[in-house]
């Protein structure tokens, strides 16, 4: 078992090696760069298009419920537990470049769900799409996507769909011991009742419940972090002095790990976000929308939601209640800040600067947010799991019904083993999924300026805007996009000399 442990760690430090965040900035840059900052000038659109709602409701997910479906994937452990490990190996600056990778990933997060939207299919009547999808259907080489689609979906069968889930199930039933004395399997056990109860409803279950769910957990978060932040006002200049001045090491006392603060802050910034991993646009892919750019831009705002929000409500916290330790040698060996004696980094600094608010009960509070947070993430993981097999498997009832129990038994797996082997073989499963997806949209930057164009030049004219596949040299087979070209057909889009579409709509049907 050793030498197996030697192993996986070895692996997690190739796929997570120092390229993965050149990849990763770069593409960022990359689509900053080809959208003009879509995802700063388009913030007013973000919120228009939220509320927004398709005429098929019936196969898919309303722009609020796909947007609240995926906060509910991205806000999980690595909003506490990561931004707290980020501070305690960084410092205060790690927080900075986690908002660095927020403002930047949040480019690769709209463009990914921009593709899934664009190559959407239908599949035992749901609107599905994802990754795979676009990779299969959208490179050139049809051969190479393929292979590159199979590679993601086993990649989301290791991470999201088996591993992931017995881990967060065991950072949960870990929570709920430590607080309440509460056995593990007991935890476990509840977790996999709750979780089965939705999934077993599908992705509209889900997407209902995670509409009603997310902006609550969000909200009871955000009050504790302002009761924090008020009872340490006169605080608040010097810790946000300290995040700026030490992300670029003119901090006297944090200046010597510069390095560690941009390396863990960008990493755990990424981490938490799910930009450029290919979870989100799965999700987001079953969306009625009538534009794929529409949910591009829903998708930029959950990015910012998870970072901006969440990790900053965790890593303004603990530094305005001072219950944070910093590592001077970028393992913890050795301390170059001790405020939290005693205390272990991750959920427990956050677990005690609650407690300054709510003394005792802080631990219990901060478990109980967390078990929420792990469960609407576990809800996500499940379709993600389920869209894989009906990519891998086609549109087959007994799979689907046989996967979901099945994603069942992964999630109480994680109260049955140890936690070091499961960790390091999750991130394993996310940083394939990474390499592949972030490696195939930069492919698509061609489609992707298309699809920015389309939207742009309407948005213009002053129209809303509406897709036809066909228009940007997609096949829909499945017409998942009639009802919006006959919408674009009744309002003379193609008869528009301004909109340039090619009035010979036959002409326009070869897959790009």
């Amino acid at each position: 078992m050793e030498v197996f442990n030697q192993v996986i760690t070895a692996v997690n430090s190739v796929v997570w090696s120092p390229a993965m965040l050149v990849l990763l900035g770069g593409a960022a840059f990359w689509f900053t760069f080809l959208m003009k900052g879509l995802q700063f000038t388009g913030i007013r659109n973000m919120f228009r298009h939220l509320t927004e709602h398709g005429d098929s409701r019936e196969t898919g997910l309303s722009a609020f419920q796909a947007f609240a479906t995926t906060v509910g994937g991205r806000v999980g452990t690595g909003n506490i537990a990561g931004t707290a490990t980020a501070i305690f190996f960084g410092g205060p600056g790690a927080l900075f470049w986690m908002w660095m990778a927020a403002l930047l990933g949040a480019a690769t997060g709209m463009v990914e769900c921009m593709l899934g939207q664009a190559y959407k299919d239908k599949n035992l009547g749901e609107l599905i799409g994802g990754p795979a999808y676009y990779m299969t259907r959208g490179l050139k080489h049809k051969k190479f996507g393929k292979v590159l689609g199979i590679l993601f979906s086993i990649a989301v069968l290791i991470g999201p769909g088996f591993l992931l889930p017995a881990m967060q199930t065991q950072t949960a039933a870990s929570a709920m011991k430590n607080a309440l004395h509460i056995p593990m399997w007991v935890t476990g056990l509840f977790m996999i009742v709750i979780v089965g109860i939705v999934i077993m409803g599908g992705i509209r279950r889900i997407g209902e419940l995670a509409e009603r769910l997310a902006p609550i957990m969000c909200g009871i978060y955000l009050l504790i972090a302002l009761a924090i932040l008020f009872m340490n006002i006169k605080s608040v200049p010097a810790v946000f002095g300290a995040i700026f001045t030490s992300a670029f090491g003119k901090n006297s006392v944090f200046g010597s790990i510069v390095g560690t603060a941009f390396s863990y802050g960008i990493q755990r910034g990424f981490f938490s976000n799910d930009a450029g991993n290919g979870m989100s646009p799965i999700i987001s892919s079953t969306t009625d929308t009538s534009h794929p750019v529409k949910q591009g831009l829903v998708q930029g705002l959950s990015v910012y939601i998870d970072t901006l929000l969440v990790c900053t409500c965790t890593g303004v916290s603990v530094l305005l209640a001072g219950t944070y330790n910093v590592a001077a040698d970028g393992i913890g060996d050795k301390l170059l800040v001790e405020k939290a004696p005693g205390v272990m980094y991750g959920v427990a600094f956050m677990q005690e600067a609650t407690k300054t608010v709510t003394g005792n009960l802080g631990g219990i509070l901060v478990a109980v947010i967390l078990f929420i947070f792990i469960y609407t993430t576990q809800l996500s993981y499940s379709y993600q799991l389920e869209s894989t097999c009906r990519f891998l498997f086609g549109p087959k009832p007994g799979v689907v019904r046989g996967v979901r129990i099945a994603f069942l038994a992964f999630c109480y797996f994680g109260v049955l083993v140890n936690g070091s082997i499961i960790w390091p073989m999750g991130d394993i499963g996310v940083g394939c999924m990474l390499w592949v997806n972030t490696f195939s949209i930069l492919l698509l930057t061609p489609m992707v300026r298309k699809l920015v164009k389309d939207y742009q030049k309407q948005r213009h004219l002053g129209l809303d805007p509406i897709f036809d596949p066909a228009t940007v040299g997609i096949q829909d087979k499945a017409g998942v996009w009639d009802v919006y070209v006959q919408k674009k057909k009744d309002r003379g889009d193609y008869e528009n000399p301004d909109l340039g579409y090619n009035t010979n709509k036959n002409e326009q049907t070869k897959e790009s």
